[in-house]
């Protein structure tokens, strides 16, 4: 798992619309965020020119995690569905990068819509490039 120096700072960018947090038996076992398109990510361009709509017309799933020992319940797809629900409200359409190398979650994001036609390339950090598909909800 890459977790960044300043997690404060990662949780809550300056284009965070919301978040949500899950809990299970007390504990804090999942996170999701609901952004503006920022620099790097790659979804919500690559939806806009497919539908021929403005990139503002998108808001980005982020920061969707559970943690490993609450996995199994349904969690993420609880989060998942939260913030789509709320990008819909707000009158945008929710689109998402994924980690191509994390099939578990790349299922997940599959049963959310379906992929874009590309995988890109992000630069995480000054030694890490990282490969990542694009993800849109249905319409």
């Amino acid at each position: 798992m890459n977790w960044p120096d300043l997690p404060g700072a990662w949780l809550t960018p300056p284009s965070l619309i919301a978040s949500w947090v899950a809990e299970l038996d007390g504990r804090l076992a999942g996170h999701v965020g609901l952004s503006r398109s920022g620099a790097g990510d790659a979804a919500p361009g690559l939806w806009s020119a497919r539908a021929g709509t403005r990139i503002d017309a998108t808001a980005v799933v982020n920061r969707l995690f559970v943690a490993p020992w609450a996995r199994g319940h349904g969690i993420g797809g609880l989060l998942m569905a939260q913030a789509v629900a709320e990008a819909q409200e707000r009158g945008l359409h929710p689109v998402l990068d994924v980690v191509a190398s994390d099939t578990a979650a790349a299922g997940l994001y599959e049963r959310f819509g379906r992929q874009l036609p590309a995988t890109v390339e992000q630069q995480w950090s000054p030694e890490q490039k990282v490969a990542v598909r694009c993800h849109a909800a249905a319409t």
